[in-house]
């Protein structure tokens, strides 16, 4: 669902698997992660995978600092709602690459948007969800009908990977699949300001600042001491036609 109801779609073929590389300073760290094209009937063929999506989309809900959704006390997010919104349409599923082994070569460390040839399952390696996800992200239309070129996003790393870069990565690949998927541009309707690593990723990747909503939303204080409104950010790019 959408803010204007059900989302439709023309038929696109599911986009390749692609590998892109991660910068880690560590020597037994992934060096890539590789990102896999779902739809929500796909997800639901690896058991917990959707489950523990929801979980933690939830828990940034709660957080209220990124998305507008609000979770009232005493009220849960649930898998219906999760199922509704963020596989409304394509979702991108991010898999760390096993650790890197010194001395021995990894066809799949290869330059940002190559086609992989791995399957998901494959991909996992038989890690728990909470090891392998790196994390996820989907798209889909930001307007219905004659505007339904133009498509949003919406970017979810789980806690335990955050700072290792993988949302600057996720956003490099969104540039590749956005095209892909059959769309003409991006819009973001709410970048938070407060967000600086958000709006420092987007203007690196030369987004236009569309406009800025004066209080746009009511979000909880990082230090918990309350709420307080923050304006936002528009951001607009268009996108390079896809590669053949």
């Amino acid at each position: 669902m959408s803010a204007y109801g059900a989302i439709k779609r023309d038929n696109i073929a599911p986009p390749s698997s692609t590998t892109w590389r991660l910068q880690s300073k560590r020597q037994d760290s992934p060096k890539y992660l590789t990102v896999h094209h779902v739809t929500l009937e796909i997800a639901k063929q690896y058991p917990g995978l959707v489950d523990y999506l929801h979980r933690v989309f939830a828990d940034e809900l709660e957080r209220g600092q990124t998305y507008p959704q609000e979770i009232l006390a005493g009220e849960v997010y649930s898998r219906d709602q999760f199922d509704a919104y963020y596989f409304a349409a394509d979702v991108l599923v991010a898999v760390l690459g096993l650790p890197a082994q010194r001395g021995v070569a990894d066809p799949l460390d290869a330059e940002d948007g190559s086609q992989v040839s791995i399957g998901f399952v494959e991909a996992i390696g038989g890690r728990t969800w909470e090891e392998c996800i790196a994390g996820c992200y989907y798209v889909k239309p930001n307007y219905p009908g004659r505007s339904s070129h133009i498509c949003n996003a919406g970017f979810l790393v789980p806690p335990a990977h955050r700072g290792c870069g993988i949302g600057a990565v996720l956003a490099r690949s969104y540039l590749y699949y956005g095209p892909a998927l059959g769309y003409e541009a991006s819009v973001f309707n709410l970048v938070y300001v407060n967000n600086l690593a958000s709006v420092k990723l987007w203007e690196a990747l030369h987004f236009t600042k569309a406009g800025r909503i004066p209080r746009a939303g009511r979000l909880k204080k990082a230090d918990g001491s309350g709420e307080e409104f923050v304006d936002a950010w528009v951001f607009y790019k268009k996108f390079d036609p896809p590669s053949s």
